[in-house]
């Protein structure tokens, strides 16, 4: 039964419900590799990250797609790469990962292919997520002073709230989750908007980071009963990751539970437990463990496992947080597929699940929570 569920798994059709756009630049080695990791830096000693849980995924799942033996060589992989240029590596790996919609969060790589293109050279349909501290940047731009700021973002925030799936929030690496629960007022919001305004410079874009301005726009978002995405834990080196526990902004979470609005926690590595209990005991908390699949590579299934222990299997989703590169969609969406046909073929041979229930929770996570809660 368990082969059985892992040819299951293995034509599952999946929503992705964060991710972003894919380069359509031909990457040089250097280039390649400094998208292939959420470090800033590279080691004063060398190495590869070709030689890293995602680097072996990629030769391993990869390399075979692209014409290439399996395990081949960084040098290898890299050379054919190239050869075969951009447009021809993003439609082979993007077609390959049975992903039928993307759901783009937009306001983030100026360079990069827009949603519309990356669902074209997917051959899938797409839908937007907004980020609100990039359309609060763009509006702290613009605005006269800081009433007209306001009035700029509750205007902007209402119509992308008509247009767009939903929003996204850093407040983790802007603030940390820990964040002030309480939703600040008009006068707060005005005059911290002010301040920000009296040291705007023409030279440098605004990085917005006032905790009250960010949480304005939280709770202006769920004003809306929209899905609301959170970056939980993993990420780059602008994080503190002991501020990125979901646990810390439990108290906002129990304030919204009447709003109409969804909690998605995203990426949640290390904390899949953590967000695990939330999504158990707030019924419009939701969680994935998106980025942190690409980036563990084969040892992947035992962050899944975790997530799901406690979750409700109608609160866990299916994302890659893929960025830039189109091999962390695929290895994203063949190691999710391998995590699961793991964890769950390991309950049906225990006879601890029947093969129905597993098909169908798996039919859920793929598919059916991100369409109940996305809806159009």
């Amino acid at each position: 039964m368990t082969i059985q569920l892992a040819e299951y798994v293995s034509h599952l059709g999946l929503i992705d419900h964060h991710c972003h756009g894919v380069t359509s630049a031909n990457l040089s080695s250097g280039q390649f590799e400094a998208l292939a990791t959420e470090s800033s830096w590279r080691s004063p000693f060398g190495g590869s990250n070709f030689d890293t849980p995602f680097g072996v995924a990629v030769r391993a799942l990869c390399a075979p797609e692209l014409g290439l033996e399996a395990h081949c060589t960084g040098e290898q992989y890299m050379e054919r790469r190239i050869a075969l240029g951009p447009d021809a590596v993003n439609q082979t790996l993007l077609r390959g990962t049975g992903i039928e919609r993307y759901v783009v969060e937009t306001g983030v790589g100026a360079h990069m292919l827009g949603p519309k293109e990356v669902a074209d050279a997917a051959g899938a349909e797409f839908g937007e997520i907004d980020r609100l501290e990039a359309l609060a940047e763009d509006e702290l731009a613009l605005a006269e002073n800081g009433e007209d700021f306001v009035a700029r973002v509750v205007e902007r925030i209402g119509a992308s709230a008509a247009r767009s799936l939903g929003f996204k929030s850093i407040v983790a690496y802007r603030c940390g989750l820990d964040f002030d629960p309480d939703q600040p007022t008009r006068d707060e919001v005005r005059d911290a908007a002010d301040r920000l305004l009296r040291a705007r410079t023409s030279e440098e874009p605004v990085r917005l980071e006032d905790p009250v301005v960010i949480r304005f726009l939280i709770w202006e978002a769920v004003r809306h009963g929209c899905p609301l995405q959170f970056h939980v834990g993993y990420g780059d080196s602008d994080i503190d990751l002991h501020r990125c526990d979901p646990s810390k902004m439990t108290e906002f979470i129990r304030r919204t539970v009447d709003t109409g609005a969804s909690i998605m926690l995203l990426h949640c590595y290390p904390f899949q437990r953590e967000a695990a209990f939330l999504a158990q005991v707030y019924p419009h908390v939701y969680l994935d463990t998106g980025a942190a699949v690409n980036y563990t590579g084969f040892g992947s299934h035992a962050i899944i496992r975790e997530s799901l222990e406690l979750a409700p299997f109608n609160k866990v989703m299916f994302s890659t947080d893929a960025y830039g590169l189109p091999e962390l969609y695929y290895c994203g969406s063949h190691l999710w597929r391998r995590g699961v046909a793991r964890v769950f073929g390991d309950w049906v041979a225990d006879d601890e699940m029947s093969l129905d229930d597993a098909k169908r929770y798996l039919d859920m996570i793929a598919v059916g929570n991100a369409a109940k809660v996305y809806g159009r």
